[in-house]
């Protein structure tokens, strides 16, 4: 089996909003990539041994106090250095060249002419509206400029406001662009960084998930040998995937345990065991609903709420694991952005609120980490689940919250709220679904806000509660822009929900973004 990490590219961080995206495009090239923060330091970046580092974008200027740098070592690995907007402009500084603030800040579409086809840009420029065989479109977002290049370096490529907005040193294969190749608003973005990858750094596509499932297969039977496993199964995509390759790997040495916390969807308490056992997983289903909303009875506090459900949630999956004899690992659906943001070179976050997925397991429970996935971005894991011949509505089910529909229910939690909020969330995926959207919008879903207002329905006065309709779009989740539907779907989704639902005579549709706004209400 070839090794699929062989082919290795490293972005270096430096706080760009962009940085994943840079190793998501390297990936979707077929070549392994990581990230690490700027300050990782030259000889964890040596042991990594990349055949080409990418050094990222970020809000600094190189000139300023206390600006992210690093050592001119990390440019004497004797591979490729692709410098991103700060990163160009920091190998500019590092190599004796000079950056400077720019009379007029360029960002957004800027038209990128093209000095030089040779290599980076080779096969660039020529299509879409406007572009002559020497210019392309790229996306410019930065208030400085090189003002002289490094000894050694020539240039690229200019735009109006940069004379140097590519440059190259060809001899020691150090590369920087002053616009931001990995994002959709650079059209042939993703061609220059294949250029990159294969051209100048001569990577070879090895990286697939056909062949991560051989890896991640060996690794684990490596790792658990011949005991047991257990993982907490939510009917997300992220746990679901985590499953179904462990099982692949040791078989009924996994044991699967799915909690009915009371507050699921429509139709998913039923619908997510079954779709699991059509996978020949074993799993346990454990029904704990009249537990978890007994203690969140006439509670409102939404955070109060959060520790309920996770506490409880911990409870039971803690009774229901120690039924499993001589279990020794948990099976978790770790992602890479979750390693990444725990090394992040900001440092903690401030804390918004309480995270929605249950968290404390693995240090309470003393229970040895299985996380398959911790290597992969979520549309890798989407891909993966695809290999592994799972079924569409798993791969792609949009995110929802650990707490359920608790959280989506703003004030009190009960079995008449409940009904109300799970038929409306029901008519919205719907006809979201109906519409050909589903795929498409990263979360769309209803919430039963804690007020009333008059209505008239047939000749009397109503006073009912209100739905509001969240759809909204994200990568990742930590950012997200509300979708703009169609209206007549909208009109669909209102008419379905106030005529067909006994207790809501209201719709409003919820048009803020993050931020700052959050995607969930609570």
């Amino acid at each position: 089996m070839s090794d699929i990490h062989q082919q290795r590219v490293l972005v270096l961080d430096f706080g760009s909003q962009y940085t994943q995206l840079i190793a998501r495009r390297v990936r979707e090239a077929k070549v392994y990539c990581e990230i690490m923060p700027y300050n990782a330091g030259i000889e964890k970046v040596r042991a990594f041994n990349p055949k080409g580092l990418i050094l990222s974008g970020g809000p600094s200027s190189v000139y300023d106090d206390g600006a992210p740098l690093i050592s001119k070592e990390h440019l004497d690995l004797g591979v490729p250095v692709l410098g991103i907007c700060y990163g160009m402009q920091l190998m500019t500084h590092l190599l004796g060249g000079e950056v400077a603030k720019a009379a007029k800040r360029e960002y957004g579409r800027a038209e990128l002419l093209i000095d030089d086809e040779s290599d980076l840009l080779k096969a660039i420029g020529g299509i879409g509206e406007g572009e002559s065989a020497s210019s392309t479109v790229v996306w410019m977002s930065h208030g400085d400029r090189i003002e002289r290049m490094p000894e050694g370096f020539g240039p690229v490529a200019h735009t109006d406001n940069s004379p140097t907005a590519a440059m190259a040193d060809k001899a020691r294969r150090f590369y920087g662009v002053q616009f931001h190749p990995e994002v959709v608003h650079t059209p042939q973005g993703f061609q220059i960084l294949k250029n990159f990858l294969f051209g100048i750094c001569g990577c070879e596509p090895t990286w697939d998930m056909g062949s991560f499932i051989d890896y991640a297969v060996g690794i684990i039977r490596e790792q658990v040998g011949d005991r047991k496993v257990i993982c907490a199964l939510s009917g997300g995509v992220d746990s679901s995937v985590a499953a179904v390759i462990v099982h692949r790997a040791i078989g009924d040495q996994l044991s699967c345990i799915f909690v009915n916390n009371g507050v699921l969807r429509k139709g998913e308490a039923e619908r997510v065991p079954e779709t699991y056992a059509q996978m020949g997983l074993n799993l346990k289903y454990v029904d704990s609903s009249e537990t978890f909303l007994s203690r969140l009875a006439g509670v409102e506090d939404p955070e109060k709420k959060r520790k309920i459900i996770g506490t409880t949630f911990i409870e039971v999956f803690e009774a229901e694991a120690a039924k499993v004899e001589g279990a020794e690992f948990l099976a978790q659906g770790t992602l890479y952005p979750d390693v990444i943001e725990s090394v992040s070179l900001k440092g903690p976050s401030a804390i918004i609120k309480s995270h929605h997925n249950v968290g404390g397991l693995p240090e309470k429970m003393k229970l040895k980490l299985v996380e398959p996935l911790r290597e992969l971005f979520k549309d890798e894991v989407r891909e993966l689940g695809k290999e592994l011949g799972m079924p569409d509505e798993i791969i792609w089910r949009q995110p929802f919250p650990g707490p359920g529909l608790a959280i989506r229910i703003l004030g009190e939690v009960n079995a008449e709220r409940l009904r109300i909020l799970r038929e409306a969330d029901a008519v919205v995926l719907e006809e979201i679904k109906k519409a050909g959207l589903y795929r498409e919008i990263w979360q769309s879903f209803a919430v039963l806000l804690p007020i009333r207002t008059v209505g008239v329905m047939g000749d009397e006065r109503t006073y009912e509660n209100v739905v509001a309709l969240r759809a909204v779009n994200s990568k990742d989740g930590m950012t997200a822009d509300w979708v703009r539907l169609p209206y007549d779907l909208l009109g669909v989704i209102s008419n379905r929900i106030i005529n067909e639902i006994k207790g809501v005579n209201r719709v409003c549709y919820d048009i803020s973004s993050k931020p700052p706004s959050t995607i969930e209400w609570e």
